[in-house]
């Protein structure tokens, strides 16, 4: 597959107008579609679950699902592949609708082109990728890639409800970078930067794939991690230690790396918001930064 090339996912039952939607595709210079046809929405929904689509050309008039409902069905099979609907001439409207409920674009059949058609699919497909750009932006730090206050809040409230449910807990982790603003000022904010980049790979080596770990501060980290009867706050909080030291006798760094840490309990049976188990943590941490600061 090129740089260019799209796969398209085509449903539509008529022949004829299968064959002449691939010819215009492929007949504009300048781009590449990887084209699949599938003739019935039941088919198309199952083929649309297992992924790797760019776009979604679909006819809103199939031997199995007629109108709208063709269009809410496959949108919510895949909410996150843009869609471009084809409709008859008498269906004008139907298509106005389907953009109002979710459809990047509609196409008229027999008064489009191919560079009319190109033109639609590609703008999709830009179009949903910088959307989802976008929300990766929103809700992830750029500098470390972890999830960002924005994000870990979303996250924390699902693991909240969840531990509501099951009648479990928690603990709330919060780290800070001990000494960033020295290193900022005297080595320069790359240096800066990659601390706290090797800061959050450390949390990503300590801590499991379950685990909620985000940077939610310039020099402030969170992890909520889902208890068990093998791990508490001690634990926890010593094999963080044990690996941040393991992390100093390597490389070749003009500093230590430096956590302060606060962590607290959630329990299913004296609920606490996330709010307030973030502030409790971050008191905490900084008893433990102004104990190590006299120390």
């Amino acid at each position: 597959m090129t740089a260019m090339q799209s796969k398209v996912l085509l449903i539509e039952d008529n022949p004829g107008d299968a064959r002449l939607v691939q010819e215009m595709l492929n007949e504009v210079p300048g781009f590449a579609f990887d084209i699949e046809c599938i003739a019935r929405l039941d088919s198309g929904v199952k083929r649309l679950a297992r992924g790797d689509i760019d776009l979604l050309l679909l006819d809103l008039d199939l031997p199995d699902s007629r109108g709208l409902d063709t269009f809410i069905k496959a949108h919510t099979q895949a909410t996150e592949v843009p869609i471009v609907v084809l409709t008859g001439f008498e269906d004008e409207k139907l298509g106005v609708n389907a953009v109002r409920k979710g459809a990047q674009d509609y196409l008229v059949k027999g008064k489009v082109d191919g560079n009319q058609l190109v033109h639609a699919v590609r703008y999709a497909i830009e179009r949903s990728r910088a959307e989802e750009t976008f929300k990766e932006m929103a809700y992830h730090d750029s500098l470390t890639g972890l999830p960002n206050r924005r994000g870990f809040s979303i996250l924390a409230q699902l693991q909240l409800k969840i531990a509501n449910r099951k009648k479990g807990s928690m603990l709330l982790l919060f780290a800070d970078l001990d000494d960033l603003k020295s290193i900022n000022d005297n080595l320069g904010h790359l240096e800066g930067d990659k601390a706290l980049i090797e800061t959050a790979n450390l949390l990503l080596k300590t801590f499991r794939g379950s685990d909620i770990i985000a940077r939610i501060g310039g020099d402030e980290f969170v992890v909520l991690a889902l208890e068990n009867s093998k791990e508490c706050s001690e634990v926890l909080t010593n094999h963080l230690q044990k690996n941040l030291k393991a992390r100093n006798m390597i490389g070749s760094r003009p500093y230590k790396l430096s956590l302060s840490v606060g962590t607290v309990r959630y329990d299913s049976q004296h609920p606490s918001s996330i709010d307030g188990l973030l502030e409790e943590a971050d008191r905490l941490m900084y008893e433990q930064k102004r104990f190590n600061h006299k120390s």
